[in-house]
């Protein structure tokens, strides 16, 4: 699957949308739709595929009953359309509990985004180098840097702390979603797989463990535990409490003296 960016269009037009800035009134019939209905039907088309690129102009018109030029009356492109989507799905996030501690709250910022990248998938396919600038993705990165006000940490190292954070969550929940897509597609789980390759590799004199100590006692040791070679949901939550440790080992830094 491709990267697809987003930020490609005009600003001016996609923060318009975003922020529900309404265009001047426009004689005519009334709109058959409204830019909400555009956004979910594209959302909709893929989460199903579990492919950003499966939404085009022209799917989305099909799916909604118009035609692609009709669409453009309510977004101008397709760029502008994925700033749409990617805050639409913000929007799903939700606050961590008042009375939690950061490490709390950053933990159930983390856990809630985890589950946001497994209910749509195609959010990492989208290289956000520029955010998408909408209400619901503003609320998300305010809610972010909450959680770690006051605790110790210049303006510059809790930007920092959010991103990563966040970046953790990211690249775990892309190693869950490519597993479980490979899975899927090749139509064998890990133990099936390991049960076909490991009399092959049994074979191969110079693959013997006693080549290969630590890998052959470590991947066994790990193989054992996730009954797979990897699970990325364990990798997820045991590198979030190893980033929350430096954090708090930083924070205490500062307090001790």
């Amino acid at each position: 699957m491709t990267g697809v960016t987003n930020g490609d269009g005009d600003p001016r037009r996609a923060i318009e949308l975003l922020w529900g800035v309404s265009a001047p009134p426009r004689r005519g019939p009334k709109p058959k739709l409204t830019t909400a209905d555009v956004v979910r039907a594209a959302v909709a088309l893929a989460d199903a595929a579990d492919d950003i690129e499966a939404v085009t102009i022209r799917r989305v018109a099909e799916q909604l009953g118009v035609s692609p030029m009709s669409l453009y009356t309510y977004v101008p492109g397709r760029a502008e359309l994925l700033d749409l989507m990617i805050d639409h799905a913000h929007g799903e996030l939700t606050a961590p509990g008042q009375d939690l501690g950061w490490r709390a709250a950053l933990t159930a910022i983390a856990e809630d985004q985890w589950a946001l990248f497994h209910r749509h998938p195609w959010l990492l396919q989208v290289t956000t180098s520029r955010s998408a600038l909408g209400p619901h993705s503003f609320a998300k990165y305010e809610r972010e840097l909450r959680a770690v006000e006051g605790i110790g940490l210049g303006d510059v190292e809790m930007d920092a702390v959010v991103a990563l954070v966040t970046g953790l969550v990211r690249s775990t929940a892309r190693s869950s979603l490519d597993h479980a897509r490979l899975v899927r597609t090749s139509g064998m789980t890990d133990a099936q797989w390991w049960q076909r390759a490991a009399p092959v590799l049994a074979e191969i004199p110079a693959a013997d463990a006693a080549h290969y100590p630590l890998s052959s006692r470590v991947g066994t040791a790990a193989g054992e535990a996730h009954n797979a070679a990897e699970d990325p949901a364990f990798v997820f939550r045991f590198g979030l409490a190893r980033v929350l440790d430096g954090i708090e080992v930083l924070i205490a830094s500062r307090t001790a003296g």
